[in-house]
């Protein structure tokens, strides 16, 4: 051998020397295999890490026995000759080195190793000789067990905060889901007692009306009964003085003819004194004068007599007293004579009242609750009319429902548009304080509905008003069980 070959094997043995301390000295697990997979380098860090000793290692193929329970290649083997089982080995768990061309690397846990198993991070690279060619495999070993582990209880604690979380925004769902409820609950409790407030003012707006109807119902009542003894006793005088006028006028009569035989018989009379006493006294008194006088005085006072007689009757009609309130058969015609009778001094200084009476037959009413809405409306329409004297037109008719109806138009000033909804309402006028109570349309309402019928108005401003009050012809026992509803 001559002294440049001894030279290269010195120089050889010497790299050798110093790698082999190299990797001893490294403080990563780290061995090495050639391309026969056999060991050439197992460093201290992967005798302390795997357990087995070097020499135990280098120069076999049993370095599987470190991570493996049976034979299996480990990294470094795949990258040698197999590296497209790495799938099969490491299905998902590898990936390139980005630094080193054809180096991978993987992170698995062994079992194997220790007595509870570590996380090892394992990277294996080729080595290639001067020419490029590779020569073998070398594979680093790194302990992540403690990070793995603090990774997992990172993990276990994530899990279990988001499963907290979970678990709280479901209680919070449960919580805002009851208090959604609740509100809900609440929000129906505050409808229903709107509702049963509104229920309740209704309720007391129907007894304040239903007490005005009873107030006003009585009073009519004590006036009509005031109004019928008032007729009655009249009426007996009023009997009294026709009966007696009557022969009043007989007795005159019969004086006045005794009076002519007395003229006539003068001129048979001797003494002339007797003659000139009964021309003087004849003369004085003029007896033609009284004659004619006495007989225009007692058509007066008769005609006045029969006037009081009628009006008597006319009170009596209105107030009806006799009937005693009960479902009967009238005559609208005569109950609105009566009552625009009653009501005349009200009427008869403002406005000139036109009947219009159709063909209509007796309904069965409560004729002096009937009375009263007809008295109501006239006398609204009195109280229309401007201070010009106006005109208050009532009409009678049947309709072709088999409805008789009463109509009662004024040309007096109209109602507003935006209170004509109101004027039904009780105690709603428009007249000035003190000058009326709002309970006549109210009232008159209550009667109709009572009656099943309906009031309509239709009116103008500057023009006038009528109110139609429509009728049943015959009396339905359902309206009395709807008006006590």
């Amino acid at each position: 051998m001559n002294h440049t070959a001894k030279t290269s094997l010195a120089i050889a043995a010497c790299n050798a020397i110093e790698l082999t301390e190299f990797f001893d000295g490294h403080p990563v697990a780290t061995f090495v295999i050639d391309t026969n997979h056999i060991i050439t380098h197992w460093n201290r860090a992967c005798e302390h890490l795997t357990g087995h000793s070097k020499d135990y290692m280098v120069g076999t193929d049993n370095h599987w026995q470190a991570f493996y329970p049976r034979r299996r290649p480990v990294l470094a083997d795949l990258i040698i000759d197999n590296s497209h089982l790495l799938d099969h080995y490491y299905p998902g768990r590898h990936q390139c080195v980005a630094l080193i061309p054809g180096a991978y690397e993987a992170e698995d846990f062994f079992p194997n190793l220790g007595a509870s198993g570590h996380w090892l991070h394992h990277t294996a690279a080729p080595l290639h000789d001067a020419e490029g060619k590779v020569v073998g495999a070398i594979e680093t070993l790194l302990d992540v067990t403690e990070r793995r582990l603090a990774e997992n209880a990172l993990r276990k604690a994530h899990d279990n905060l988001e499963h907290l979380v979970r678990k709280r925004t479901g209680q919070l769902a449960e919580i805002n889901q009851q208090l959604q409820e609740d509100i809900r609950q609440r929000h129906e409790a505050e409808a229903e007692l709107r509702r049963r407030n509104i229920e309740l003012t209704e309720l007391n707006n129907q007894l304040s009306v239903t007490q005005q109807q009873l107030v006003q119902a009585d009073k009519m009542a004590s006036i009509g009964q005031l109004a019928a003894g008032v007729a009655h006793e009249i009426n007996n005088p009023i009997g009294y003085i026709f009966s007696n006028f009557n022969s009043l006028q007989q007795y005159l009569e019969d004086l006045f003819t005794v009076l002519d035989g007395y003229r006539q018989a003068e001129p048979s009379i001797a003494d002339a004194a007797v003659v000139n006493l009964l021309r003087a006294t004849r003369s004085r008194i003029d007896l033609d004068f009284l004659r004619e006088d006495i007989g225009a005085l007692m058509h007066e006072s008769k005609e006045g007599i029969v006037r009081v007689r009628h009006i008597v009757q006319d009170l009596k009609d209105f107030s009806r007293v006799d009937a005693n309130q009960d479902w009967t058969w009238a005559n609208l015609h005569q109950g609105i004579d009566s009552t625009l009778n009653i009501v005349s001094n009200e009427v008869k200084y403002k406005a000139d009242v036109v009947r219009q009476y159709g063909n209509i037959p007796d309904i069965e009413c409560l004729p002096l609750q009937i009375n009263q809405v007809v008295m109501n409306l006239v006398v609204n329409a009195a109280h229309a009319i401007g201070p010009g004297r106006g005109c208050i037109t009532i009409s009678t008719g049947l309709d072709d429902s088999g409805h008789v109806w009463i109509d009662v138009a004024d040309n007096g000033s109209g109602i507003p548009a935006d209170v004509v909804s109101r004027i039904f309402d009780p105690f709603f006028t428009t007249k000035a304080v003190g000058k009326g109570t709002g309970l006549g349309l109210s009232l008159s309402y209550g009667i109709v509905q009572k009656h099943g019928g309906r009031i309509d108005v239709d009116t103008e401003v500057g023009k006038g008003t009528r109110f139609r009050v429509v009728l049943p012809i015959r009396h339905s026992p359902a309206a009395d069980q709807q008006e006590q509803i």
